[in-house]
């Protein structure tokens, strides 16, 4: 018999955790799972699939648009923000259940309230449980990050932004990472007066300077404003609901809706670490090796909760790795290396190794590859949008260093070639495959 109730007890159940979870079951560990909210995490539940399913819902304004190049006559057409909010929420609710039930498949007890650590190896529930475990897993995530100036407290987040009783006909958004490219396009796809604004001077930082430049031109032309250097100072709310938006430097914006995308902090308010002597970094994240382990040897932490890439794949990654090191008997760790990205941006771009700027820097003798074109069924439908692809190598030996994409279903594309670059793969390889034609990936084995 087991000294601890459990051999397993896991605080939060997303991505990482519901792996985690799972696959210590697997192989054989009693296992439970503590959710305040709802089983799924951030991803599923308040981030990237309800997201995406937003950029398609509002990508239709365009191929509607499109479609009439191609024939079609289409009379009558009319959205609702109503049916589209609760279509995506019910698609929520479904994963929500399908993973809970994966969970009862796996035979982990599922905790429907909030868990905190007393001990190295204790944890108390909100009703006043307390429960015992030889291993705690955290694996709490993060959330969107508001700042604090006069006013803030009228400021959304992208958690509610899926909940909104209404399609606000003007927003502001504030920062210029990829949340705030993605709702400012979802948002103009859907007929709102979008601003974005940013206290820095560029979007998607981190990400290579021709796409950042390329994305910006097409944001713009689209009808997309874009406010750099305009940190906000206050919000005032009329009587009429609307707000007035004060920037330095800039004249006064109204707008029905401000949404905050300036980043994400880790969920450690109240979790208990100083009862185990775990300190939080600089970030607020807290430290772990290279096997998730924190400075308690029996606490281990994976996800966005550790702020290593905060990524969906990469905290199922860890998940995966902590269950196989702790109870599977084959300690493994994470790549961190190679690491493909995505902004559902329209258009998106994807991203896999070192940028230009990055490339030159580490190894100085580089060589960068380009395809800049206009997608076929652009050219069709009389849109003046153009794609690019970037492909940097290592010279003289061509190994691919990066490759970045902008255009229609490059997140699709990238994903194979991805492989490629993990692999090592050179310049010739592309070169020597045969283009697959007619297409816009035949650019990557096309590029001069």
């Amino acid at each position: 018999m087991s000294d601890y109730d459990y051999d397993l007890f896991v605080i939060g159940a997303g991505s990482g955790g519901v792996r985690a979870s799972r696959i210590a079951s697997s192989y054989g560990a009693k296992v439970a799972v503590a959710e305040e909210y709802r089983v799924g995490g951030t991803c599923v539940i308040r981030g990237c699939v309800p997201k995406k399913l937003l950029v398609f819902g509002s990508h239709f304004a365009e191929d509607l648009e499109d479609a009439q190049n191609y024939g079609w006559e289409i009379e009558g057409t009319k959205f609702s923000w109503q049916v589209l909010r609760d279509r995506v929420l019910g698609d929520v609710d479904r994963l929500n259940a399908a993973y809970k039930s994966t969970l009862n498949n796996h035979n982990v007890t599922i905790i429907e309230e909030r868990a905190t650590i007393i001990a190295p190896h204790r944890v108390k529930l909100a009703s006043g449980q307390e429960i015992s475990a030889k291993y705690i897993l955290i694996a709490v995530g993060a959330r969107p990050y508001v700042p604090e100036f006069p006013g803030s407290e009228h400021c959304l987040t992208s958690n509610e932004m899926f909940h909104l009783e209404e399609l606000p006909r003007r927003a502001v958004i504030a920062g210029g990472g990829y949340i705030a490219n993605e709702f400012a396009g979802i948002l103009n796809g859907l007929g709102t007066r979008v601003t974005v604004v940013n206290r820095g001077d560029t979007i998607l930082r981190g990400y290579d300077e021709s796409l950042r430049d390329r994305l910006l031109q097409i944001s713009m032309t689209k009808g997309i404003e874009f406010k750099f250097k305009a940190p906000f100072e206050k919000i005032e709310k009329r009587e009429d609901g609307t707000l007035d938006v004060f920037l330095k430097g800039q004249d006064p914006i109204n707008t029905d809706i401000v949404m905050m995308a300036t980043g994400r902090v880790p969920n450690v308010e109240g979790l208990g670490l100083e009862h185990v002597g775990i300190t939080t970094d600089d970030q607020g994240a807290i430290p772990v090796d290279e096997y998730s382990k924190t400075a308690c040897d029996s606490i281990y932490a994976v996800g966005d909760v550790t702020n290593r890439v905060q990524l969906t794949p990469v905290a199922i990654r860890e998940g995966q790795a902590f269950a196989d090191t702790v109870f599977g008997g084959t300690p493994k760790t994470v790549d961190y290396n190679c690491i493909p990205t995505a902004v559902f941006s329209q258009p998106p771009i994807a991203s896999v190794g070192l940028t230009e700027g990055e490339a030159r820097n580490r190894y100085g003798n580089i060589r960068v590859y380009s395809a800049d074109f206009r997608p076929m069924r652009n050219v069709f439908a009389h849109r003046a949008e153009r794609g690019l692809y970037k492909m940097i190598t290592e010279e003289p030996s061509g190994k691919i260093l990066g490759l970045h994409m902008i255009g229609p279903d490059s997140p699709e594309i990238l994903q194979a070639a991805a492989i490629a670059v993990k692999a090592g793969l050179t310049k010739q390889a592309f070169d020597d495959t045969v283009a697959l034609h007619p297409s816009m990936a035949e650019e990557l084995v096309l590029m001069k």
